[in-house]
């Protein structure tokens, strides 16, 4: 596979979101009547199932308690960033309005400022039992070098879903300044669900499988605030990533039996781009920046990726998506915008009816074409107008 690039080098060609689209079905379904559930594995062979196929980024711009607990109220699940200010300061509210009121010259240098207080372990326990008491399921999020002292934290206050995340995860990760996490038997020791991430790659998210979690995240740099494309020259566009990922998982599953569902990560801040990610075999998506507009997100209308912090060399930034509806309407509408970037469940049900796709498994066989102008045909005046599939 691949192209020439040069002399004795080749290079695959790799494709996202804006160059492919998804064929017409030769039937059609009632949208009110597809199946649009999300299962993740559960040690006791029970599942946590999610009627929507969304999750919310941990991202500080995006989830603290409140915002969680509604998003569990609607049927999805939103991540809370056990890294982040929710668990460094007693009162988070006053340090996020400092970021949201910083000029953009000096709003890294004050990330990563804020991001030097120690985390807590009462306030991670607090955080997860504020959840946990309004009746919704509790997922939580942090970094490799953290997850052995975090893990058993988090499940002793009863949350139901561990994600260790970080830019590109591996089994094999090699270092002689900090002891690596042995995720095999992490995963082992664990009493709820583990999810890793981010991966793009089919070797590497089979052995993330082999190594017992129950799902992996895909996607590297594809965040609208995330800056590791630019900064390391890092990444694979999503469509190819979650068609890799999506073949590794089903390899896995016929050799074990056992399913490991994927999840894709960043890229998507409208309902065509999550239609696409699930029509490559995504089961279901991950997505922080359409949620950073929603009146109830912490940022209120910023947004910042997880990265951005870093003492060294940040990956991220912060930008303005701006508050534009309610957390409801941007999954279930009614829009109001005209770009796609509100009722995301709406969109999601509406296509799979069109390719006649009754749940998300077949959702996933649905015809692919390579197409480059699907986004620009015909669209000269919402373009030149800034209106619907023009917006910019």
């Amino acid at each position: 596979m691949g192209m020439w690039i040069g002399r004795n080098r080749k290079a695959r060609v790799t494709y996202g979101f804006d160059e492919i689209a998804l064929v017409p079905g030769h039937i059609t379904i009632n949208p009110e009547e597809v199946d649009t559930t999300f299962s993740i594995p559960c040690k006791n062979g029970d599942a946590l199932t999610l009627s929507i196929p969304i999750m919310a980024s941990a991202m500080d711009g995006v989830v603290d308690v409140r915002f969680s607990i509604a998003m569990g109220k609607l049927g999805g699940i939103a991540v809370l960033n056990l890294d982040g200010v929710q668990t460094r300061y007693q009162n988070p509210d006053e340090v996020l309005a400092e970021v949201l009121s910083a000029d953009k010259d000096h709003v890294t240098a004050l990330l990563q400022k804020m991001y030097q207080e120690p985390v807590r372990d009462d306030l991670i326990a607090k955080r997860i039992s504020d959840i946990k008491s309004a009746g919704g399921l509790v997922a939580v999020s942090c970094i490799p070098q953290r997850a052995e002292h975090v893990g058993p934290i988090a499940a002793e206050a009863a949350a139901d879903l561990f994600i260790v995340q970080s830019t590109v995860s591996t089994v094999r990760h090699v270092s002689t300044k900090y002891p690596t996490l042995d995720l095999a038997h992490f995963c082992a020791t664990m009493p709820i669900p583990v999810i890793v991430g981010n991966a793009v790659g089919y070797d590497v998210t089979l052995e993330l499988m082999e190594c017992g979690v129950s799902g992996v995240l895909i996607g590297v740099g594809p965040g609208a605030a995330c800056t590791s494309r630019g900064v390391l020259g890092l990444g694979v566009p999503q469509v190819t990533a979650t068609v890799d990922c999506a073949a590794a998982r089903d390899a896995y599953f016929k050799k074990t039996r056992r399913y490991i569902p994927i999840i894709t990560d960043g890229g998507m801040s409208k309902g065509g781009d999550v239609c696409k990610a699930l029509a490559c075999g995504s089961d279901a998506v991950m997505v922080g920046s359409a949620f950073a507009k929603a009146f109830e997100a912490p940022g209120k209308g910023y947004h910042w990726g997880m990265a951005t912090p870093h003492a060294n060399l940040p990956r991220g930034t912060r930008i303005h998506v701006g508050a534009t509806g309610s957390l409801e309407q941007i999954l279930f509408g009614p829009a109001v915008v005209d770009d796609g970037s509100q009722n995301l469940v709406g969109a999601i049900t509406t296509c799979m009816g069109n390719v006649g796709a009754r749940t998300i498994k077949e959702f996933q066989e649905t015809e692919i074409i390579i197409a480059p102008s699907i986004k620009t045909e015909g669209k000269l005046f919402q373009t030149v107008q800034n209106v619907g599939m023009g917006t910019r």
